[in-house]
């Protein structure tokens, strides 16, 4: 609605429907049977039963990996999914297991300590015993006065970690007020607060990455035992554990580096720098696949059933990959769960897609999007040249979720504002249960970057703040039930709407090449 002002009159008109929002056609019958089977006949839990306790860690190419993969394309097709299957999508690498564990402290007394092996190390050949070696050097050149000082030692870097003790609870629900703030933000703020997030990762290294990089090749040379790790956000029996090295077939194993509390990292340093030394035994045992390199995702579909639109694609999707030190419950087998459920409840109440619905169920996201991105090379189109592929014409939309447990309460519209109306309209069968929140922010570092960096709508969820994030304590119990399954309703009402809407879905501009990486930062 406008005003004119015409001498001392004053006029209102309509403004013409191609600028005035459109009304989305929001079926209220087919919600209230989402509500329905999603909040009363969920199986949102026992699915991510089969993807966490009885698969185990899944890091990509692992043997839990695919055993969560198998399960998920089995259980697709038994709910009458067409085309499921085991997508490979290029070259990933060597898969890894850890098969045995034993770190402790022997002297000056005698103390079992909360210890991960990181991602794609090797192993010790068996039980190592030896002294903690103390390595006091800024730089690559100050590691030159440990050469040949290496062999049977186990080895921890000076570099106490300041512990900050919070009075503040790690995760929670975001408040009325936090909401309001997030869908108030512009894109100018959000910009300058990406560059804000950005330089603080910088500083987050508590060890410069070429002191790191080159004691380990001379720790390996030398026949040191092991590196223990630790960082800012490994306290109170959490440990944050990811990758020691690369993983390609044709990278060398990696040299043991073990993640351990900076409690004890903390103490093992104060103690040496007493010089009182510090023994301690090591018993690793790493299993590396390598007779499949290539990384899989997960694919299955409803096909569409309107002869005009069925060759349009609705997606949605969640990468199933994990680190190894739990179960990967909340990052992200929340996420697959809730996208399995989705098209569970589809299923369930027997709903006729105009458009096709395809899931995905990523590999490689925790290494820099590579399950996803790949994908979307293969499908869509290559974002570094942006050479598009006629696939990219018939995409409609893909939703993503990845950030933990927590309920929806709303979703990012990764800069398309041209998507908020809808939105708005599509959450409105569910504001009574706390999802109603819309923000021009943007968010990264999830497999919807993939399809927003070659120009197709993408979006993530926003999320009540309650994850474990690559941690030990990542596990079924820290899942909350009412909130996966709040979670995968919204969702399949989202994936029901985008796939009947009589329009295509509002598009970016298309962005342009990128001569780097959009999650790296590298060249390609």
């Amino acid at each position: 609605m406008k005003f004119i002002k015409c001498s001392s009159l004053f006029l209102f008109f309509v403004l013409p429907g191609s600028l005035f929002a459109q009304s989305e056609n929001v079926d209220q019958a087919v919600m209230t049977k989402i509500r329905n089977e999603g909040l009363k006949n969920s199986k949102v839990m026992d699915i991510a039963f089969h993807l966490t306790e009885l698969s185990g860690p899944r890091v990509t190419n692992s043997p839990g990996f695919m055993r969560a993969a198998n399960y998920a394309k089995n259980q697709l097709t038994q709910w009458g999914l067409v085309d499921s299957k085991l997508d490979a999508w290029g070259d990933f690498g060597k898969g890894w297991e850890l098969k045995k564990s034993y770190v402790a402290i022997t002297s000056p007394w005698y103390r079992p300590l909360i210890a991960y092996p990181k991602t794609w190390s090797a192993g010790t050949n068996g039980l190592q015993s030896g002294e903690v070696l103390l390595i006091s050097a800024k730089d690559s050149a100050e590691l030159d006065a440990y050469r040949g000082k290496l062999k049977g030692k186990v080895l921890i870097i000076d570099n106490l970690i300041n512990f900050q003790q919070s009075t503040q609870p790690v995760g929670g629900r975001y408040t009325d007020e936090e909401l309001q703030k997030m869908s108030e933000v512009t894109e100018a703020e959000d910009t300058a607060a990406m560059r804000r997030r950005r330089e603080r990762y910088k500083d987050q290294n508590i060890v410069p990455r070429e002191v790191l990089t080159r004691l380990k090749k001379m720790a390996e040379k030398e026949g040191a035992i092991a590196l223990l790790s630790s960082g800012t956000e490994d306290h109170g029996g959490t440990i944050l554990v990811l990758q020691a090295g690369p993983h390609k077939i044709s990278d060398p194993a990696n040299f043991l580096d073990i993640a351990i509390g900076l409690e004890d990292y903390n103490m093992i340093i104060r103690i040496l720098k007493n010089n009182t030394p510090v023994k301690m035994d090591v018993d690793v045992k790493a299993k590396f696949q390598t007779a499949d390199s290539r990384g899989y995702n997960v694919i299955a579909e409803i096909p569409g059933t309107d002869k005009n639109l069925k060759d349009q694609v609705v997606m949605l999707g969640a990468h199933l990959d994990s680190w190894p030190a739990a179960v990967g419950a909340t990052d992200d087998a929340a996420g697959s769960c809730v996208m399995m459920e989705a098209i569970r409840i589809l299923k369930a109440i027997g709903i006729q897609p105009k458009r096709t619905i395809r899931i995905a169920l990523w590999s490689g996201e925790e290494e820099g999007l590579l399950g996803s991105g790949a994908y979307v090379k293969k499908t869509f189109g290559d974002p570094v040249t942006m050479k598009l592929l006629p696939a990219h014409d018939k995409f409609s939309v893909y939703f993503n979720l990845d950030n933990g447990t927590g309920k929806i309460r709303g979703i990012h519209l990764q800069g398309n504002e041209a998507a908020r109306k809808i939105f708005e309209q599509w959450f409105a069968p569910f504001n009574d249960l706390g999802a109603k929140t819309i923000t021009i922010r943007n968010t990264g570092s999830t497999d919807h970057i993939s399809f927003d960096v070659v120009g197709l709508p993408a979006f993530q969820f926003i999320q009540d703040p309650l994850v474990s994030q690559h941690s030990n304590m990542d596990s079924y119990d820290h899942l909350m039930s009412d909130d996966l399954k709040q979670a995968a309703t919204i969702v399949a009402a989202f994936v029901y709407d985008a796939a009947m809407r009589d329009q295509n879905f509002p598009r970016k501009p298309l962005p342009k090449p990128l001569s780097l990486d959009p999650i790296t930062g590298s060249h390609r």
